[in-house]
């Protein structure tokens, strides 16, 4: 799946107070428990697809099959905080993963096994080590950030893999290198699962195996043998929350979850009267039949920014159309429709019509509005965005750094470009803001939340300052 897919350098709140022991005394104290399944996997259990497990000298073996869907091997014990360590290695043809405080309920999509996992990525992109919140929200951490864990990875050979999770904390560890740091509060509990993905029935003819052994566990006060602190990026997913070290590192809240302090009209002094709504810590623009700004407005920030990086979660409702804007003149439109500035383009690209008009695409979701078509940098060999459908939440990240500007897509980087630059303003003067001198240009302008006529929520609203 920056979530953050911005990935946010912060700290749980609240989290257990952690008191590391030293890498010797890890070794000499820590109360590991071997848990790899034995022959026989007396408790454990298959859950979903068809894909067979053994034990084969003390590993354990799951080979793809055909016309299967993801296949789990399931711990009948069920886990709240530990630290897992173990090895795997599979085939650089099969995805495979290990479930951590894995789901599985009646009520939840006919009891598919959901939830958070560690990815184990043998694609050219590497991410394994990556958190991906499965049959949910897709990714929570890739490791699009992470140079240094792509590069740890081993494929088509035997890796090392650690995973704290503590309190509401999941951090991941692969060959020694620190690969993601996740703070999240969906699950506190769930059982250990080591997955075979779903293949290719050409691929799956091949066999393809995942083999995992040295299957260990601390569940007796795990906290005290959590590892030390590391730079690697933290991915918070709590709503509207701030945490200690995320203030620390600058992280702001732009929108509180409860008030329009901070936001005013792109056209006015105070905020709009209606057309927008806060109830449970959403702020919603209201559907109002489809039209720019003619109801409650666009909304903006109360104060600029230059160079930042402004994460947002946002829910669509079915052919919704609306927008994140940046580098806004909120004077420079006088009359109807939105105030101008550069957009991160929100859009159900299935539905809305809007997202077979303009150039190549250039106004589906992700994409800087009628300048520049999203499309899945951070992994060009599967080259599709990740978008979750109508009605589940997304993240969009918007990054600048002086001219550089990135947008960043449930994790994946979907556009980057150089303001002011002569491809910028190439595209600039092909497009609908050819009349406006210096668009996009700006030093400085304040953020934007459009009203388009559609329903679209929005919520854990952050932003830092470089």
């Amino acid at each position: 799946m920056f979530r953050k897919i911005a990935f946010l350098a912060l700290a749980t709140a609240p989290l257990i107070a952690l008191a590391p022991v030293s890498a010797a005394q890890d070794q000499q104290q820590a109360p590991w428990q071997d848990v790899t399944p034995r022959a026989g996997l007396a408790g454990w259990h298959s859950a979903g697809g068809q894909a067979p497990y053994r034990v084969v000298d003390g590993e354990v073996v799951g080979s793809a099959v055909p016309n299967s869907a993801n296949s789990w091997l399931v711990s009948d014990a069920i886990y709240g905080d530990f630290i897992l360590e173990f090895d795997a290695k599979t085939d650089p043809t099969l995805n495979s993963g290990v479930m951590i405080r894995g789901q599985s309920r009646p009520d939840y999509r006919n009891g598919v096994v959901h939830g958070y996992q560690m990815e184990i990525d043998p694609s050219s992109r590497r991410w394994s080590a990556g958190i991906y919140d499965e049959q949910r929200r897709q990714w929570l951490y890739t490791l699009g950030r992470n140079d240094a864990a792509r590069q740890a990875f081993r494929s088509g050979d035997w890796n090392h893999y650690r995973v704290e999770a503590i309190g509401t904390r999941l951090r991941t560890w692969i060959n020694g290198v620190p690969a993601a740091d996740v703070v999240d509060d969906v699950d506190a509990r769930g059982f250990i699962a080591f997955q075979v993905h779903s293949v290719a029935d050409a691929v799956a003819a091949k066999k393809p195996e995942a083999r995992f052994r040295n299957v260990r566990i601390i569940t007796d006060a795990p906290a005290r043998f959590a590892l030390p602190a590391t730079k690697v990026e933290q991915q918070g997913w709590l709503a509207n929350r701030l945490t200690e070290a995320e203030r620390g590192a600058g992280w702001k809240l732009l929108w509180d979850g409860k008030t329009t302090q901070g936001w005013r009209s792109a056209k006015g002094p105070a905020f709009p009267k209606k057309g927008w709504s806060i109830a449970d810590g959403i702020l919603s623009v209201e559907k109002s039949g489809g039209a720019e700004a003619t109801n409650g407005g666009d909304i903006i920030t109360t104060r600029d920014y230059k160079s930042f990086e402004l994460s947002v979660d946002f829910r669509l409702t079915p052919g919704a159309n609306s927008g994140i804007k940046y580098f806004v003149d909120p004077n420079l439109l006088k009359g109807d429709g939105s105030a101008i500035g550069l957009e991160f383009q929100l859009l159900d690209d299935e539905r809305h019509p809007d997202a077979k008009m303009g150039r190549d695409g250039n106004r589906t979701i992700g994409s800087l509005y009628d300048l520049i078509t999203a499309r899945n940098l951070s992994d060009p060999d599967s080259p599709g965005k990740r978008v979750n459908a109508p009605g589940e939440w997304n993240r969009a990240v918007i990054v600048v750094r002086g001219k550089h500007v990135e947008h960043w897509l449930n994790g994946f980087k979907v556009v980057e470009y150089e303001r002011g630059s002569p491809a910028f303003r190439e595209l600039v003067a092909l497009s609908k803001y050819a009349k406006w001198p210096n668009f996009g240009e700006w030093e400085q302008g304040p953020m934007l939340l459009q009203d388009h006529g559609d329903r679209v929520d929005f919520r854990s609203i952050k932003l830092r300052e470089f």
